[in-house]
């Protein structure tokens, strides 16, 4: 699978901890040049490589002389900020003996959640890939807050997926790829070769495999990534870091590892925002009827449809539309604050006024403001 003549292909590569360091024992430099010198010769294809590693937090335990994994937030982050030193070291020593350029990309979820920081950190990381240079993307360990923490690498890495606009998610991890059963405990365990970003079942297969003890996201971060990446029309490959030539073997259209493929038609970059905005300020819940129309019927949401409000949010905020089966259906930018959305609840359009002595929109949430998800 070649790259089109005069338009570059744009991957994001995900690199788990444990490959990263080794099963914990501290940064594999050997592997990190062997990611480099695959990357390097990917971009000689005409591809454009974004890079998502993991480690900061193992390496700086490791360079601690932690026995352990702290679970204190403020010690995580301290831990994060001695090993990222070492993380980027490694990737710059590796990269620049093949004469190329890195940069470091720390992102908080509120680097995604604010319109203005997203459409920066997009023109940023896109000047740098125009510009040559292959980006290093981690989270922002040492400032993130447990409330604005991603969680793990794996979202993150959907996150820059849709954020840049990517074909194609690679995450890569210890294990083959995602199994029906857990490969460690299950002789019998098969490889899924193939499969739909978002099917259920395999969500459910995946909640079932944990993840390593190095790294913070398990089999099921990585499936739903591939659910997060899919939105943005880019597929998704889980495959084993310990396989030869592994990104390669990938672009050269081996069939290796799971590949999860994108069924849905491409958010635009404005929904593509609202469905990876993680800040949900409040949930608002939705009867049948506003449910059919805001989901079959494209329409927007009005304060009659809606039967519960919860959370404290202020009118431009995002929030959560829930269905009657009490599941997450859309999430869109509101039009009243919590007070005044909870005087509107079951009430008809031309009531507004009525209610709150004023009307500042007809619609809860508008349409062009709303996502399903």
């Amino acid at each position: 699978m070649g790259a089109e003549k005069n338009k570059p292909t744009r991957i994001v590569i995900k690199i788990g901890s444990s490959l990263v360091t080794n099963e914990g024992r501290g940064l594999d430099v050997e592997a990190i040049k062997d990611w480099a010198n695959q990357i390097i010769s990917l971009r000689t294809r005409g591809y454009e490589v974004i890079l998502v590693s993991s480690g900061a937090v193992a390496e700086g335990k490791k360079r601690l002389g932690w026995t352990s994994k702290p679970r204190v937030l403020h010690q995580l982050q301290a831990a994060a900020s001695v090993g990222q030193v070492g993380l980027v070291e490694a990737y710059a020593g590796s990269f620049h003996e093949q004469g190329v350029t890195i940069s470091q990309i720390l992102l908080t979820h509120d680097d995604f959640s604010d319109r203005t920081r997203y459409l920066n950190a997009r023109s940023t990381i896109n000047a740098l890939l125009g510009w040559g240079v292959v980006p290093i993307v981690n989270e922002n360990d040492t400032v993130a807050t447990a409330e604005i923490q991603f969680g793990d690498n794996d979202t993150l890495a959907a996150l820059v997926t849709n954020l840049l606009e990517a074909h194609l998610l690679i995450i890569l991890t210890d294990q083959d790829g995602l199994f029906d059963l857990d490969p460690r405990k299950h002789k019998d365990a098969k490889l899924v070769r193939d499969g739909k970003a978002g099917d259920h079942e395999l969500e459910k297969m995946a909640s079932e495999i944990p993840g390593s003890h190095i790294g913070s996201g398990g089999m099921q971060t990585k499936v739903l990534a591939a659910k997060r990446a899919a939105a943005s029309g880019a597929d998704t490959i889980i495959a084993s870091g310990h396989e030869n030539n592994i990104l390669l073997r990938i672009l050269d259209g081996e069939k290796i590892g799971t590949k999860l493929k994108a069924t849905k038609i491409p958010l635009d970059a404005k929904r593509q925002w609202l469905a990876d905005n993680l800040k949900i300020k409040g949930i608002v819940s939705l009867d049948t009827g506003a449910e059919t129309a805001i989901v079959k019927d494209g329409k927007s949401l009005l304060p009659v449809g809606v039967e519960k409000v919860e959370g404290t949010f202020t009118r431009g905020d995002l929030v959560s539309c829930v269905g009657p089966a009490n599941k997450e259906i859309a999430r869109g930018l509101v039009n009243y604050n919590s007070d005044e959305a909870i005087k509107l609840i079951g009430i008809t359009s031309v009531k507004i006024e009525e209610a709150l002595g004023y009307v500042a929109e007809e619609e809860l949430i508008h349409r062009n403001n709303l996502v399903i998800l």
